[in-house]
């Protein structure tokens, strides 16, 4: 038996043997190898019916009276709960709505703002009068390997609360700590290499040194446990897009711990956000809790499709989907090896799985014409500049079979 009808063989007991195999009947699927979930997962079965109810019933004939009766207004909180455990969170800590930057924004601002509040931590309200004392907390950390837009909102937190930048490696976090840093911000998955970062010690060395944790879980969310109750992290923020299938432009969320949640000063003080909405005053008195996150009008039509995606979660835990992204993840690997010639590629992704997030990254030098041969052969994953070919397992819906078949494409390819 030739090494390709081997692995073919291994692939498919691979997949009698799954237990998450029977999700994939959750999703609107064709005969692709869809490997770029880490952009843009794949479409859940539930959604267009769900969609199709809002428009139709809740808003073409309810009309107004759906705020109410079809629970928009509390949608941030309620879609936000279902998040929750699968970033390791308690309920009430989660609200859902705006852009990942902009909640990067919210959170990179009100995790500056949180470490001038001092030890012990003041109320919110005295903020202004407080900072002062900790003005020394001039330094915000980011990660400068960071998604680009990351690194532009860091940017312009630093400019409005009169922060220093310092854009190091996540690596070198630990050694620039210090008195004048105020807030960290880290990415828990490098976007490019699926480098996993250490979550849990990076965030006890930003406490040790008496700074706020800002963590995005953009490329982990759905896809790996995270733990955010359980290491202690300040605030995170994440989109809903990839691993949560929420479709094109779905809302992303923020996430402020319990404890947290009544310092919070968020620099986007909208009108949802206020403890009286409708009482249309012309002072500002925050909301109790993580509503404090919210700005605006929710996006209601985005938003419920996000909340009938997240039903395919159900009945399914994150370790199980973790156990299944490190086999796939692995598996891949050896069918690269096996498949493709020597040196052709290179892959820049860790092998150790305490290091991996669920995507594998390959260094090849002609990687975007390779990209476009791989999707015209049906499998899709994505190219990043200049020269990664990039592949995302979501264990929801991709198989052992789509993992063989897509190295073997490659390797045709190639």
């Amino acid at each position: 038996m030739s090494e390709s009808s081997e692995l073919a063989v291994r692939a498919a007991k691979l997949d009698a043997g799954d237990g998450l195999a029977g999700v994939r009947s959750r999703f609107v699927l064709d005969d692709v190898v869809y490997l770029d979930g880490n952009s843009l997962g794949a479409l859940p079965a539930a959604v267009p019916g769900r969609v199709e109810d809002v428009v139709r019933r809740q808003w073409g004939e309810l009309r107004i009276r759906s705020w109410d009766e079809s629970g928009w207004w509390t949608a941030p909180e309620r879609i936000g709960d279902l998040i929750a455990p699968l970033v390791g969170a308690a309920a009430g800590q989660i609200v859902v709505g705006d852009s990942t930057s902009v909640n990067v924004f919210k959170a990179l601002v009100g995790a500056v703002r949180l470490a001038r509040l001092g030890e012990p931590v003041a109320s919110a309200a005295s903020a202004a009068s407080t900072a002062s004392v900790a003005s020394g907390r001039d330094e915000i950390v980011v990660d400068a390997t960071t998604f680009p837009t990351d690194g532009y909102m860091a940017e312009s937190a630093a400019r409005l609360t009169g922060c220093t930048l310092r854009p190091v490696t996540p690596a070198e976090v630990p050694g620039v700590l210090g008195e004048r840093t105020a807030a960290v911000l880290l990415n828990h998955v490098d976007y490019r290499s699926g480098r996993l970062h250490d979550l849990p010690g990076l965030t006890a060395a930003v406490h040790a040194a008496g700074a706020v944790a800002v963590w995005d879980l953009c490329h982990s969310a759905g896809a790996l446990p995270v733990g955010l109750d359980e290491h202690g992290v300040d605030l995170a923020v994440g989109c809903t897009y990839k691993y949560l299938n929420g479709g094109p432009g779905s809302p992303a969320y923020l996430y402020v711990r319990a404890d947290l949640q009544d310092h919070f000063d968020s620099p986007l003080p909208g009108w949802n956000s206020h403890a009286e909405p409708f009482g249309m005053r012309s002072d500002y008195e925050p909301a109790t809790g993580a509503l404090r996150g919210r700005v605006g009008t929710p996006d209601i039509l985005s938003m419920l499709a996000l909340e009938a995606a997240l039903e395919v979660w159900d009945g399914v835990s994150i370790e199980a989907v973790r156990a299944k992204s490190l086999a796939l993840t692995d598996f891949f690997l050896e069918c690269v090896a096996a498949y493709v010639p020597s040196g052709r590629v290179e892959s820049v992704t860790p092998v150790a799985h305490g290091e991996r997030g669920s995507q594998i990254a390959l260094r090849c030098d002609d990687a975007g014409d390779v990209m476009k041969r791989l999707i015209e052969r049906g499998v899709v994953g994505d190219f990043r500049r200049p020269d990664v070919l990039r592949f995302g397992f979501t264990p929801l819906y991709v198989g052992f079979g789509d993992v063989e078949r897509a190295a073997r494409v490659l390797a045709d390819v190639l």
